[in-house]
């Protein structure tokens, strides 16, 4: 019988170029392992309701009801898929061969490690991370948050994702839950998945673009910096009137 590992990736097909990109995540992520040894199952959360009821060739497509939020949607595909591995995806991904079992073979070596990351051939080799390295533990800069791969039983120890993160600061909030709870997480550099570059992103307009990054800087400093709730509070209206202005205009 084959390892089957839930595939959980987030798209915003709002264009042709945005639907493409899914489409070739996709497309490499099966070609990437023999089905024989490993079985994807495949959950995409489509965030542009426009796009209903479209669904993308061998997957379970979804629409949900309530707004877009990173870890929101993530939550809603953990609790909608059941297997014992889980892949939490951008849609901005080219995945290469072999990259799910070298992570397997890791954790079947390593029985703690409950969290893994493959390699990015640009992100981790521009930051100095051998591609030829062992399997190294870590957290900041070592995770890479567009493709995190983990048990599901991580869950039991950390819990799902903190819904008040719309989009930036998702990854570094993962890492300090699981530096938290002790949770170890390692960068495979045998399995390697390169990610194309936050492709979404650059097609929101400004005020969008503050909402997905700035709103969440706020909370993530508030949580695991200054645990001011007034200092959060007077910046989160600073930031909404900010938005409402760069609406207006």
């Amino acid at each position: 019988m084959p390892t089957k590992i839930d595939i959980i990736i987030l798209s915003f097909a709002k264009d042709e170029k945005l639907k493409g990109l899914t489409d070739q995540t996709i497309d490499t992520l099966l070609k990437s392992e023999d089905p024989a040894e490993i079985e994807f199952n495949i959950l995409v959360i489509e965030s542009n309701n426009e796009a209903k009821p479209y669904a993308f060739a061998n997957t379970q497509t979804i629409y949900p009801k309530s707004k877009f939020g990173y870890n929101k949607y993530m939550n809603i595909g953990i609790r909608q898929t059941h297997n014992e591995y889980v892949c939490l995806c951008n849609n901005d991904l080219v995945f290469h061969q072999g990259w799910a079992s070298a992570i397997l073979n890791a954790m079947e070596n390593d029985p703690a490690m409950m969290s893994a990351s493959p390699y990015c051939p640009i992100f981790h080799l521009n930051n100095g991370f051998d591609e030829n390295g062992p399997v190294l533990e870590g957290y900041f800069g070592v995770l890479g948050g567009w493709c995190l791969f983990m048990k599901r039983k991580i869950f039991e120890t950390i819990g799902l994702f903190d819904e008040n993160l719309l989009f930036w600061y998702c990854d570094a909030d993962y890492c300090k839950t699981l530096e938290k709870f002790g949770v170890k997480n390692c960068l495979v550099p045998a399995s390697r998945v390169t990610h194309l570059g936050s492709e979404s992103l650059k097609t929101v307009d400004q005020a969008e673009y503050q909402k997905l990054t700035q709103m969440p800087r706020a909370y993530y400093s508030y949580k695991w910096v200054h645990h001011s709730y007034l200092k959060y509070l007077a910046q989160t209206l600073l930031l909404k009137a900010q938005l409402l202005f760069a609406r207006k205009f």
